[in-house]
């Protein structure tokens, strides 16, 4: 929304936006035209909303891979986004039916802040989505072990139902607060003035998340494990960790205990995002590779 589609909007381009805006509690923004759908809606009620919203469409931008199965028999020719590592290991059988763009293509990137506040000491932040598989009982024993040092875990973004049971429950007794799904726009400033942010992911995965950028973005020390290791070492803007709640906690406390060196780490995060992954650097090249998938210059884009 605040990315892809506000630049397509500004390159007057018409567009239909096919989410589950009353699952997030979210109005969809004009001059956007919107289909909603219900979350976790099957293929059949996808595949209703696709054929509505595809209409009259020259391109058919899709993020979700179960949409791939959805698709309506007539169609706009399909670009897929793949985000997802697991994804990225289906993309090659996709590309013999449809156009794939990865962070190769479109990097990945964020809205940096213009003068971010200075890291604090009293809270640490967790942006993105919640799963088992992401870390969320992790995060749970971690907030934890911060309260007796007198730091809270913020928890930005959806959850699953397996952790949303756990997550709930840690919110009830005190441990952290979690905010659920909140606009791009005010998670952001959420993010600012926080001790660290918050990426976990088991050894497995790879790539760099979006929100190890948005901490950058918004100039607090990143903690992380290896898989955004390479980059965060290369900014000088946070710490790398194992996969491992102590670990963690030892990372957070150093940071707390040093505010010159959390300051720093924050300072030279900001810089680095703002040279490289500064989302309006990169719209444009994003809108002409769309355009010319679509064999148009302005035209309607789903």
């Amino acid at each position: 929304m605040h990315r892809q589609i506000r630049a397509l909007l500004d390159a007057d381009h018409d567009i239909t936006y096919v989410a589950p805006f009353t699952y997030f509690n979210v109005t969809p923004p004009l001059p956007i035209t919107a289909i909603d759908v219900p979350r976790g809606a099957g293929h059949g009620r996808a595949r209703a909303a696709l054929r509505r919203g595809v209409r009259g469409a020259d391109l058919l931008l899709v993020h979700d891979s179960d949409l791939l199965r959805a698709l309506p028999y007539r169609h706009p020719p399909v670009v897929w986004d793949v985000r997802e590592p697991a994804d990225a290991r289906r993309a090659a059988r996709a590309e013999r039916r449809h156009h794939v763009i990865s962070p190769s293509v479109v990097p990945e990137a964020t809205l940096v802040s213009p003068a971010p506040p200075p890291p604090g000491d009293t809270r640490v932040v967790h942006l993105g989505r919640l799963t088992a598989e992401r870390g969320a009982a992790e995060l749970i024993a971690l907030a934890e072990r911060l309260v007796p040092h007198g730091i809270r875990l913020d928890l930005i973004g959806q959850a699953d139902r397996e952790a949303r049971v756990l997550l709930r429950d840690a919110q009830r007794v005190g441990l952290l607060d979690w905010y659920g799904h909140v606009p791009n726009r005010h998670a952001l400033r959420m993010v600012e003035g926080a001790l660290a942010g918050i990426s976990l992911a088991p050894a497995d995965v790879t790539g760099v998340p979006t929100k190890v950028l948005d901490y950058m973005g918004r100039g607090v020390p990143v903690i992380t494990t290896p898989q955004s290791g390479t980059l965060v070492q290369t900014a000088r803007c946070g710490l790398v960790v194992p996969f491992d709640v102590d670990s963690v906690r030892h990372a957070v406390l150093d940071l707390k205990e040093d505010p010159d060196r959390r300051a720093n780490m924050g300072a030279r995060g900001h810089t680095y995002a703002r040279l490289h992954h500064h989302w309006p650097d990169h719209a444009p090249a994003f809108v002409a590779r769309m355009e010319s998938l679509a064999g148009v210059a302005h035209s309607l884009a789903v």
